[in-house]
């Protein structure tokens, strides 16, 4: 999926699966104006930091999906961000597919981000349960370990394939046509994508809240489903 550019066929993608896979979070709720803005592989010592600059800077609270590898290299960085109010949520250990994952593997990966996440924010493990499968990849068999371990299967709707670099322009284009109400939009602030995130989401930020967007974390739209 990170070899060439699928962008236009993740809308029709998200319209196939939702419906198919409910047990998921697509989508909040369509009635309201409100989105969700979400970023995956952090956190990036590198990346991050400019990325948190820009969201204060326009008050907006985001959710982090994060690797546990990446926790563990940066628990300063990760406890930052919980601290400013930012959602958490898991991405493995290390990224790599769920399917590829036996599930003593997958949930192996799952503690082991939880604990990272916990020592580095000081939070019970248990509070972090929000998960999204790294490439966006899951089988059923992935559902349905997930929620035997009560964790909550996280996806998105917008999806501007920001991590193969098409340029910032093209990014914000993609952003500003595919979101609506409801909008979990998915952008990356670690080593592939993270170099353009903050430029991306400074561009981004305004125009969406002068469009009358309110930005919420995930557990805000899972609490509401």
């Amino acid at each position: 999926m990170k070899c060439m550019q699928h962008a236009p066929f993740f809308p029709v993608l998200h319209r196939i699966l939702k419906p198919l896979f409910p047990g998921c979070l697509w989508l909040g709720d369509p009635q309201r104006r409100e989105i969700a803005l979400t970023f995956d592989d952090g956190p990036h010592p590198r990346y991050t930091p400019p990325l948190l600059e820009v969201l204060d800077q326009f008050g907006v609270k985001a959710t982090f999906f994060w690797l546990g590898c990446q926790v563990e290299r940066s628990p300063q960085l990760a406890r930052t961000i919980y601290q400013q109010g930012h959602g958490i949520g898991l991405h493995g250990y290390e990224h790599i597919a769920f399917p590829r994952l036996s599930p003593a593997q997958l949930q192996s990966s799952l503690i082991r981000t939880q604990t990272a996440i916990a020592t580095a924010c000081d939070l019970p493990p248990q509070q972090v349960k929000d998960v999204r499968p790294p490439n966006g990849l899951f089988t059923p068999q992935t559902l349905r370990l997930l929620k035997q371990w009560h964790y909550y299967p996280v996806m998105w709707s917008v999806v501007p394939e920001d991590w193969v670099l098409p340029g910032v322009d093209v990014i914000r284009r993609r952003v500003l046509e595919q979101t609506g109400n409801g909008s979990i939009i998915v952008l990356h602030d670690g080593p592939q994508g993270g170099a353009a995130v903050a430029e991306v989401t400074a561009q981004i930020l305004p125009l969406l809240l002068q469009a009358g967007y309110q930005f919420v974390t995930i557990d805000t739209f899972r609490r509401s489903m």
